[in-house]
Parts: structure tokens; C-alpha cells; sequence
């Protein structure tokens, strides 16, 4: 058993899910293991995602110290950008192997349509 935040975890991998659970972070945490990006590159590149999830699940990694959120304020505009910390560094491992997953049940799977 495994207790974070005052929540209790039976298992490891519920505490993984505790991290990247959800729909939309382990999507966001693979893109943002590409390279540090702005808020408006993870929208575009995540275009079904909206803008009240995606800051919301930002937030969320970065109380977590997952991703590390940088506001740069020296000229005019503002600019803000994500980028995964080392602790969120040590997931890339765990989410290419999820990709890979899900790229293989595809292939296997005759009830996912695939379109481009």
C-alpha cells in the first residue's frame, strides 16, 4: 500500500495512473517528450483537446512535478513554456511502450477503424 497526498495506492501501477492517468496527459507528456514546447504548439498538435482540459491537465503535471512550466517576461509578449521535468523525463520509457502497445493492438484489432 502506498499513500501520496493523503490517497492511498494498492500497487505501482495505480500510482502510475495516478500520474499519467486520464485521456489526455500521457498524449500531452508524449509530445512534450519531443521537446520543450509553447501552450498554442501542444493545442495544434493535440487539435481535440480544449483549451480548458489541456491547462487544467498542464496544471495538474506540473503540481505533480512532472512538467516544468517557465514564464518568460522580459519583453513583450508574454511567453510560457512546458517542457518535462527530470522526474517527468523517467516516463518517456513507460509511454513509448504504451505507444508501441497501441500501435500493435491497431494492427490486431479489427474494430479500430485507422483514418488519416
Amino acid at each position: 500500500m502506498f499513500l501520496i497526498d493523503n490517497k492511498k495506492f494498492p500497487c505501482g501501477t495505480s500510482v502510475t495512473m495516478r500520474f499519467i492517468g486520464g485521456k489526455w496527459k500521457a498524449v500531452i507528456l508524449i509530445h512534450l517528450a519531443m521537446g520543450t514546447k509553447r501552450y498554442n504548439e501542444i493545442r495544434k498538435e493535440i487539435p481535440t483537446i480544449t483549451e480548458r482540459t489541456l491547462s487544467l491537465q498542464l496544471k495538474q503535471l506540473e503540481d505533480d512535478g512532472i512538467i516544468e512550466r517557465k514564464v518568460y517576461t522580459q519583453k513583450p509578449p508574454l511567453m510560457v513554456e512546458y517542457s518535462l521535468t527530470e522526474f517527468g523525463k523517467t516516463l518517456i520509457p513507460v509511454l513509448r511502450l504504451i505507444c508501441d502497445w497501441g500501435n500493435e493492438a491497431i494492427k490486431d484489432s479489427d474494430k479500430i477503424l485507422v483514418q488519416n
